[in-house]
């Protein structure tokens, strides 16, 4: 049942219009400087999270795994992953520790890409089930780097197969914080992740976030195209497909970690809107899978454009590496600048009040 639903999955996000809501990112804007003084072909896209280092902030957002078709997606982003210089997560692993016939499409990644930042993925309700041996064994699968831990009740509410049993997640998260040897990151999949929560992840042992706002893959909207056949689930899940914190909004909540802006992120400069809130790291995820489909130099010239888009911003800032677009001045308006403020946040930078 788990593999197919991969597969369904896949299939819808590559064929369907599963994206809904809104990032936050068109109510943000640079403030153009006229006289940059700096060269365009000297800008420093380096990137630094959890003490690694990457070529630029782009990192291959977690998307699928655990079925056979599946092996040539990640093997296709885990080349384009090697050769970039940058960081990739893989999908759920949880079909494979319930069939070890579909390591592979997993383990392809760690192949593919010897020297890259790899995140294993599970979610939070597994982890409530697994001993830590299997927890083991999903980072081994991969040899990974960290280990994202999901949150994607959205999904889980409205799945035909959904578990919606979430008492004990935290508790789980934080066993599995103080056992593990690699970093934890907490990932939301497509409904943000507010202050309040992400100081109880930071208290759990959490390492890092990846906030995965509301404004990119719905994937409330993707299972209301699985339950055609169940009127109650596909009306639950177009009422709830814009459900959640914008991922605008959403990095600046989740800031007391280190962050991954994921969530709707579709060109360079929403991954230079991203950094300048404080996130970084960007993921990218639907609009890679179609590249990927057709093999990782494809991938890679997706991945090449965002970051060309995101030097035209940086130049167009004065800023002469990622750093200084956490301080260049920016213009908050609209809703996000709205909901911003109703949560206490104060849009004025310190260098802007002086």
């Amino acid at each position: 049942m788990i593999t197919n639903r991969k597969i369904e999955h896949l299939t819808l996000c590559t064929e369907e219009d599963v994206e809904s809501g809104k990032t936050g990112f068109s109510d943000i804007r640079f403030v153009h400087n006229a006289l940059p003084e700096v060269s365009k072909s000297t800008l420093d896209t380096t990137a630094t999270f959890l003490g690694n280092h990457f070529s630029n902030p782009v990192f291959i957002a977690g998307m699928t795994g655990g079925h056979p078709e599946t092996t040539r997606v990640n093997a296709a982003l885990a080349e384009a992953a090697e050769q970039l210089g940058i960081g990739i997560g893989v999908g759920s692993q949880r079909a494979a520790i319930e069939n070890p016939k579909l390591i592979e499409s997993f383990s392809i990644v760690r192949e593919r890409a010897p020297h890259a930042f790899v995140v294993a993925n599970i979610g939070a309700l597994q982890i409530k089930e697994y001993e830590l041996e299997v927890v083991e064994r999903l980072i081994e699968m991969v040899d990974a780097n960290a280990l994202a831990i999901h949150l994607n009740f959205l999904q889980e509410a409205i799945q035909p197969e959904g578990n919606t049993d979430a008492e004990g997640c935290l508790e789980a998260i934080e066993s599995v914080s103080k056992s593990v040897r690699v970093p934890i990151i907490a990932k939301e999949t497509g409904a943000g992740i507010s202050r309040e929560v992400a100081v109880r992840l930071k208290k759990a042992g959490v390492s890092a976030i990846d906030v995965g706002g509301a404004g990119g893959t719905s994937w409330a909207k993707v299972e209301a195209f699985r339950a055609s056949n169940d009127p109650t689930l596909e009306r639950l899940g177009t009422l709830y497909e814009s459900w959640g914190i914008p991922t605008a909004v959403s990095i600046l909540e989740a800031s007391s970690l280190p962050i991954i802006a994921t969530g709707g992120i579709r060109n360079g400069l929403q991954v230079a809107k991203s950094i300048a809130l404080g996130a970084s790291l960007c993921g990218i995820g639907l609009p890679l899978l179609k590249p990927a489909l057709n093999g990782s130099v494809h991938v890679i010239n997706e991945i090449s454009s965002v970051v060309e888009e995101l030097k035209v911003a940086m130049f167009l800032t004065g800023s002469t590496e990622l750093d200084d677009l956490r301080s260049t001045p920016l213009i908050i308006t609209g809703e996000t600048a709205q909901t911003l403020q109703l949560r206490g946040f104060n849009l004025m930078r310190p260098q802007e009040r002086r």
